[in-house]
């Protein structure tokens, strides 16, 4: 019989950790049809991509984004797909669309994941055509998927929906017994739907956009001990996962949520929590993470940490960084971004930057962002004399001004015109390696769709097999290029059950041809590409398109010379992914 594609002559990697070897494969009908260590009849065959040289890989897995928007406006996902992503996870932190209206969804989103509010309002104003979970799934697949997509429901999505925006986060107020019992037919519905689990947050930095709750936190920041034990035995019985985010500035709170997932006498929990980090502003933290996971999981649970396993670097326009939700002076400026006047006498008070020195000056305790303005670089600046400095070397320059004060001084000055880069976490490869190779950390956190202007990390996956490359290359590996391979892609699929991330006969064909010769330094390229959607808003990036030169999803040829034009987001190649199925 016919293929309707091969790739040929690749180095091979099946997904589930096997050996690598050199193989022809045939692609028919959606499926892999045959992995063949001789040549495959190519007579018929529409496409024959020869890959001498590349490997050949299951296409990755992205188990954190925060498409939820985009991929309604633009459901090629593009920016993923080039990088080697076929299957997505939505509804991440807490977050997703299937029952909030537009402007509460606004709310949501717009100020914790940098996704400006009037998008994600207008989004849902001309999209949002579902009122339950299967309707939303059936929205979706209506459209032309580009990857595979399957989804979280989100816990603030719940808690807004039934009991109104302002009464979900408010202290005072628990949510009535029918309210709660509604919450859990939505999750009990979203699951048999098919939904991968539910997400959760307590981070307090995490705030709200929009007039009405404007700046408090997060709906699900204010569930109870009891509304969050209800929702978990859910999952717990249908084996489904929770993926939450701790509070930070409240360690016990990352320790309740990590003993969730323990059984003894109930089933365990699936738990990913975010996230394990090498934070520059607690550097001795990075030795917990494995520890945490490991006790938990011989105890019988179930539990990872999520990960991102490259440099966690960010850029801010001014002040416009959400790691400044995270203490009082800085919360309290962002809490006036929309109104800018107003921010930029705030910022001009000595009495304000008074409390900014002294939250700068704070270096103990719970905290992302390590501040330190010396180690901040401005890199954008109507002010051509302070481009490449830190904000401390500016302040030394001008004999001897304090770095807060520099910064305040810029962005009264310039507003979102200052642009500068900073490296939060993630920064010594050595610890990188130690988290690539832990069986308790999973391969994630890219944040993809959000942060537009400060950083997601599209191509995370093509940075790991890069350090994999280079380290065995050295002579100094750390894991084996299959081991990484099934990190970002049959391991992820596995936990969360889904059909996807393997490369065997049988399997889904979404296929990867990537060259190792150019996993280089050009991974690491800043670039700038407009999204249309969002009227031609400038996102940052990484990108190499050099790295990635074939990508199959569902069998039909996506991205690679002369396919993207013709069918990734005008034809749908990719499905909702149903957990379990």
């Amino acid at each position: 019989m016919s293929y309707d594609a091969i790739i040929k002559n690749g180095r091979w990697f099946d997904g589930a950790g096997g050996r690598s070897e050199i193989r022809n494969l045939g692609l028919r009908d959606g499926r892999v049809a045959a992995v063949s260590a001789t040549a495959l009849d190519e007579a018929g065959c529409a496409r024959v991509v020869d890959a001498a040289g590349k490997w050949v890989i299951p296409g990755m897995v992205d188990i954190h984004t925060h498409y939820d928007v985009e991929v309604l406006l633009s459901p090629g996902l593009k920016e993923s797909v080039r990088h080697g992503v076929t299957s997505i996870l939505l509804g991440s932190c807490s977050l997703s669309t299937i029952h909030v209206g537009p402007a509460d969804a606004g709310d949501l989103f717009g100020r914790v994941e940098a996704i400006p509010r009037k998008f994600v309002v207008a989004a849902l104003e001309g999209g949002e055509s579902w009122t339950s979970a299967r309707e939303y799934i059936a929205a979706l697949e209506s459209l032309p998927l580009g990857p595979n997509v399957a989804a979280f429901i989100g816990h603030s999505d719940l808690r807004a929906a039934e009991m109104g925006l302002d009464r979900a986060t408010r202290k005072d107020v628990k949510p009535s017994p029918v309210e709660l019992a509604a919450m859990e037919a939505m999750l009990a519905e979203a699951l048999d739907a098919g939904f991968v689990g539910m997400s959760s947050q307590q981070l307090r930095f995490d705030r709200l956009d929009g007039e009405v709750c404007r700046s408090r936190t997060l709906p699900s920041t204010y569930a109870t001990n009891r509304e969050r034990r209800r929702l978990n035995a859910i999952l717990r019985r249908r084996g489904r996962a929770l993926q939450a985010g701790p509070d930070a500035s409240r360690p016990h709170s990352i320790m309740v949520m990590a003993l969730s997932s323990l059984g003894v006498f109930r089933k365990p929990l699936k738990t990913s929590l975010l996230s394990a980090a090498d934070f520059k502003s607690i550097p001795g933290i990075a030795l917990l993470f494995p520890v945490v996971a490991r006790v938990i999981n011989s105890l019988g649970g179930n539990f990872r940490w999520q990960h991102l396993p490259v440099p966690f670097e960010v850029y801010s326009d001014g002040i416009g960084l959400v790691v400044f939700e995270e203490f009082g002076s800085g919360a309290a400026a962002l809490d006036l971004s929309n109104r800018l006047e107003q921010q930029r006498a705030l910022m001009s008070d000595e009495g304000y930057r008074r409390r900014f020195r002294k939250d700068y000056g704070k270096k103990y305790g719970p905290r992302v962002w390590h501040r330190d303005f010396f180690d901040a670089e401005i890199v954008e600046c109507p002010d051509a004399s302070v481009l490449g400095k830190t904000f401390g070397q500016v302040g030394v320059d001008r004999g001897g001004v304090h770095p807060v004060d520099v910064f305040l001084d810029l962005v009264v000055e310039h507003g979102d015109k200052v642009r500068w880069r900073t490296t939060i976490s993630n920064h010594r490869p050595e610890v990188l390696n130690k988290f690539a190779a832990d069986p308790g950390v999973q391969m994630g956190f890219s944040d993809a769709g959000a942060h537009l202007r400060n950083m997601a990390f599209y191509n995370f996956g093509l940075r790991l097999l890069r350090r994999v490359h280079d380290a065995e290359l050295a002579g100094t590996p750390f894991m084996t290029v299959e081991q990484a391979v099934h990190r970002l892609t049959g391991e992820l699929a596995d936990w969360y059950s889904l059909d996807a991330g393997h490369l065997r006969e049988g399997d889904r064909a979404d296929v990867v041809v990537l060259d190792p010769a150019h996993l280089d330094a050009a991974l690491d390229s800043y670039a700038e590409a407009v999204v249309p959607e969002y009227e031609n808003l400038s996102r940052m990036v990484n990108r190499n398109d050099e790295a990635v030169t074939a990508v199959f999803i569902g069998g039909e040829y996506v991205f690679g010379e002369g396919a993207e034009a013709e069918v990734l987001g005008n034809r749908r190649t990719g499905s909702f992914l149903r957990a379990g199925r």
